[in-house]
């Protein structure tokens, strides 16, 4: 009689076990589809710079710093982009610098009435506009499952399971602006 209490306690033990992993294992693989959906719209942001740079260029030519600055933290990001585990840190940081850019390239525009009135540059400004509220959109999901995992992590007796499977915590991707 003990050995079968024995053995339905170690069944049980075992289920626990095998479902506190897969809900880890769910959980980490939610984060890496988030970090992906970020991943893609900030090529997309990449991918239209230069299209914005260019027809900037073509009316501001006393802007030359500016666009270089933007182009250089263009091409750092797409740098970062490539990796297969971005560094999050130094991606903020790169993407929030750009933003920042970005916002003075707008800003810029405003003194060119000709570029402000231009249909091709009014459609980069709209689809850049859209491309930065689908980061913050994809950057609010890829944080609340970061949460949600680093919470797990932390949570009693699940932590055990953690440590065992070397699931480790994840960082926040932050992109405040100071504007």
């Amino acid at each position: 009689m003990s050995f079968y209490i024995s053995l339905i306690i170690l069944v049980l033990l075992l289920l626990w076990l095998i479902r506190i992993y897969n809900r880890f294992v769910q959980l980490k693989n939610q984060v890496d589809a988030a970090w992906s959906d970020i991943s893609v719209q900030l090529k997309r942001r990449h991918d239209l710079i230069p299209k914005l740079v260019d027809m900037v260029r073509q009316y501001a030519r006393y802007e030359e710093t500016l666009l270089e600055r933007i182009t250089t933290l263009r091409s750092e990001g797409k740098k970062l982009d490539a990796m297969s585990q971005p560094d999050l840190e130094k991606s903020s940081e790169i993407e929030k610098n750009l933003s920042e850019q970005l916002n003075h390239l707008l800003i810029l525009a405003e003194d060119y009435p000709d570029l402000k009135a231009s249909q091709h540059f009014m459609a980069l400004q709209k689809e850049l506009s859209l491309i930065e509220d689908t980061i913050s959109h994809a950057r609010r999901f890829y944080n609340g499952a970061v949460r949600l995992l680093n919470t797990r992590i932390d949570t009693f007796p699940d932590l055990f399971i953690a440590r065992l499977f070397h699931f480790n915590y994840r960082q926040y991707f932050q992109l405040d602006i100071d504007t």
